[in-house]
């Protein structure tokens, strides 16, 4: 990579994809200019943990049409091992199949290039990986390899997974576009979990119109954000009572919405601030108690973990049950008050982080915002294009209500029309 030659570089799904269906490039093409990328940057980037060769591309190869993608490495992957970025499996082999969801994505037309980095068993402890909108600051957690592949324009796809802000954050920080899906919507056979209840699948994407390029692929439905789409309805989240949002981020989330209400969209309050905010704290203690026993091997040799996450499973194995049983029915309960709400509105819209990433590698940043709604599990879009005034990317929150997946990335994609423009081909 020379010197002239910037890390921030996304390269749309949506262009290569029409571009491969009208015969101006074909999947090899895209292998050769997704190799050729990594070459350049991944000296500086640390994306990845294993990669493979180009792969033999099938005739059919589905909507996506071969297209390159990266995958978490806690996901299986056939012919890779699966080492969730810690010592305690370094010494793992290659599994013998793919997790489904990475079938799905195959049958979709996407084929894996390798293995992105996670942070270890994706919590905490930072990975290698930079950011490539800001390298001297964190690329968030703990889906930061996926992220941060998609924004150097890597691979224009890239898998995460989400139990308390893994998709969201990264996205956020690394200034693209990521969904977050309902959680149960698909199977999470051969994923290394980390909280039952919390934990969903995620992806990356340049845009959110090529979030919805894909998802389209993945469920072979129409692409949601074809076409203009009317002004949305929406509900605007301050999360005043977590005391978190810095107050560029608070600016540029006041901006948005005077920008969202002048070009059309029914603006209002979200009505349920002090819900959310005990929803967050009630996150905490499910996602300890369930790591905990989910994770109950690594438990058992908690000296060799990082300081983070063993702290996570030792607190999680002290909870009560009564404690976490508590914590569930607040869940429950705030769940069902914030449901009630979206009769009234299409999505809830708020920051996607406290602000821009953090100076330094040494954290991933601060979770909170995202907690509440991944203990909801619901469906989450992360629109790009906000920037502070030197440049950092703020990244803005579309939370939907349970399987709304379609109509989010539509009134997603009809946002980022109205915010600053991220655009590269």
């Amino acid at each position: 990579m020379t010197s002239a030659e910037p890390l921030y570089a996304p390269w749309s799904l949506q262009d290569l994809v029409d571009d491969i269906a009208a015969g101006r490039t074909d999947a090899a093409a895209a292998w050769e200019r997704s190799a050729a990328r990594i070459a350049a940057t991944e000296r500086t980037l640390a994306a990845w943990v294993a990669r493979g060769p180009q792969p033999e591309i099938p005739t059919e190869s589905g909507p996506l049409g071969g297209v390159p993608i990266g995958v978490k490495d806690i996901i299986d992957v056939a012919g890779y091992p699966t080492r969730c970025g810690s010592g305690l499996r370094a010494d793992s082999g290659p599994v013998d199949q793919d997790a489904e969801i990475v079938r799905l994505w195959r049958a979709a037309g996407a084929l894996p290039a390798g293995k992105t980095v996670t942070t270890e068993f994706a919590y905490f402890a930072p990975g290698p990986t930079r950011n490539p909108a800001a390298p001297d600051h964190t690329p968030g957690g703990s889906s930061s390899g996926s992220a941060a592949a998609v924004a150097a324009g890597q691979v224009p796809l890239a898998l995460g997974s989400q139990t308390a802000a893994s998709v969201t954050r990264p996205a956020a920080y690394c200034g693209v576009a990521a969904l977050v899906l309902t959680r149960g919507l698909l199977p999470t056979t051969g994923v290394t979990g980390l909280a039952h209840s919390l934990d969903s699948h995620g992806y990356y994407a340049a845009e959110v119109r090529d979030l919805a390029c894909a998802w389209a692929a993945l469920r072979g439905a129409p692409d949601p954000a074809a076409g203009s789409g009317r002004p949305p309805r929406v509900a605007f989240w301050t999360a005043a009572p977590l005391d978190a949002v810095q107050p560029v981020m608070a600016d540029a989330i006041g901006t948005l919405r005077e920008r969202l209400r002048a070009e059309g969209a029914t603006v209002t309050d979200f009505a349920a601030e002090q819900a959310v905010a005990d929803t967050t704290a009630a996150h905490r203690v499910v996602m300890a108690y369930e790591a905990a026993r989910t994770r109950a091997t690594e438990l058992a040799r908690a000296d060799a973990l990082s300081a983070p996450l063993a702290e996570l499973l030792r607190t999680g194995a002290a909870t009560d049950p009564h404690d976490y049983e508590q914590a569930r029915g607040i869940v429950g309960r705030t769940r069902r008050t914030v449901l009630d709400l979206f009769t009234g509105y299409d999505a809830v819209v708020g920051p996607a982080a406290p602000g821009p990433a953090p100076a330094g590698l040494a954290a991933t940043g601060d979770p909170v915002l995202s907690r509440a709604w991944q203990a909801f599990g619901l469906p989450v879009v992360t629109v790009p294009g906000l920037r502070t005034p030197q440049g950092l990317p703020l990244g803005v929150q579309v939370i939907g209500p349970p399987r709304s997946e379609a109509a989010l990335l539509r009134t997603a994609a009809w946002i980022q029309d109205r915010t600053r423009p991220v655009r590269t081909r």
